[in-house]
């Protein structure tokens, strides 16, 4: 048995963090889907420039929406739905099958909106509604302005992927945005069933403090703030407030591992696969793990922990001079700032090749 699907049969969900037309008209998708037990998919506009850079495979496509005087922004959301369409397809006989807990993609707001609560709101409103698939998730930054963004989308039955977290406190606060929202549709007399996931990033916390922790601490702390924000999640979904959400027919918001690719080139490229292999959750990995995991992939079982580890964990790094509160909210903003330098970077190259084409 494939390690990815023993991960699927252990309980978890091992989506794909990538999209490129050529994966989708090459067949590719389709084989992970079939031989690989990939269920979903999540693409960010990192993704999206390397794709459009990268290939001629978008060229035609940015040919036609130049002639109907498409340009910039509006021109590549045309080709983001595009691909995310053909990719939703592709999981909707697992949508179905799953009722709806799986087989979802993500389609991200401009980054540039982070801190825009009225702006995200409206885009992820209008994007969601020129996509026209059940299972597409909009990706909404879980930042100060982020979250009534979230909130208010949930209650106008949008499908959310809270995305940028990076400490148990800060998915606490995206779990309660998206169960506010919930709460009202329950009370307004609106279907509740609305689907969301929280996507705590992990990796990301290693790199930040590589530098700054003994040897024997290297490449534990992502995985110990996973272990926190593992024991938030499990507390809230068993909480009183939470289980009177299920009984009116609502489901969880899912707890997504995201950036679990190894950074750290002396450690094994499966370690935060191996780690966070938890039930009822998802990882959404880049092609290069998923390759990896089915390649050399060692799937023991589900991730056992004791409650509180991850804090045992944090102490070591607090007497090391790690304060993780600060570290999440530098997380956050650099997030933020990247997130917003790669759109500025895919604008580019939108403007350069549509500046190519129209010479050609």
């Amino acid at each position: 048995m494939k390690a990815t699907q023993k991960l699927h049969e252990l309980g978890q969900s091992l989506w794909l963090d990538n999209i490129t037309r050529g994966l989708l008209t090459g067949g590719t998708l389709r084989r992970y889907i079939q031989d690989l037990s990939v269920t979903g998919l999540t693409s960010n506009p990192t993704i999206f420039d390397h794709a459009i850079k990268n290939s001629s495979d978008y060229d035609d496509s940015i040919r036609q929406k130049l002639k109907e005087g498409k340009s910039g922004e509006a021109l590549f959301f045309e080709l983001a739905i595009e691909d995310l369409r053909q990719a939703a397809d592709l999981f909707r006989p697992t949508h179905d099958r799953t009722n709806g807990v799986d087989g979802w993609v993500s389609l991200e707001v401009s980054p540039l909106l982070a801190h825009d609560t009225s702006g995200t709101l409206a885009a992820a409103k209008a994007l969601h509604a020129r996509a026209d698939r059940s299972n597409l998730f909009i990706k909404i930054p879980g930042t100060k302005e982020g979250l009534p963004a979230i909130e208010e989308a949930i209650f106008a039955g949008v499908p959310i992927n809270v995305t940028l977290l990076f400490s148990s406190a800060q998915y606490v606060a995206a779990a309660e945005a998206y169960l506010r929202g919930i709460e009202r549709r329950i009370a307004a007399g609106l279907n509740p069933d609305v689907g969301s996931v929280a996507s705590l990033f992990v990796s990301r916390w290693d790199v930040a403090v590589a530098n700054r922790v003994p040897e024997g601490l290297r490449n534990q702390l992502g995985i110990a703030i996973a272990g926190q924000a593992l024991d938030q999640y499990q507390l809230l979904l068993s909480s009183p407030r939470w289980q009177r959400i299920f009984n009116n027919g609502a489901r969880a918001q899912r707890l997504l591992w995201a950036s679990t690719g190894t950074k750290d080139p002396k450690a094994s490229d499966l370690l935060y696969v191996s780690a966070l292999a938890a039930p009822f959750t998802v990882n959404t990995m880049p092609e290069a793990t998923l390759k990896a995991l089915a390649d050399h992939g060692d799937i023991d079982g589900a991730l056992r922990k004791r409650a509180g580890q991850g804090d045992d964990v944090l102490a070591e790094f607090t007497k090391a001079g790690i304060d993780a509160d600060a570290v999440a909210a530098q997380l956050l903003d650099e997030g933020a700032a990247s997130f917003d330098k790669s759109w500025n970077e895919l604008m580019g190259v939108i403007a350069s090749k549509s500046k190519t084409l129209v010479a050609a």
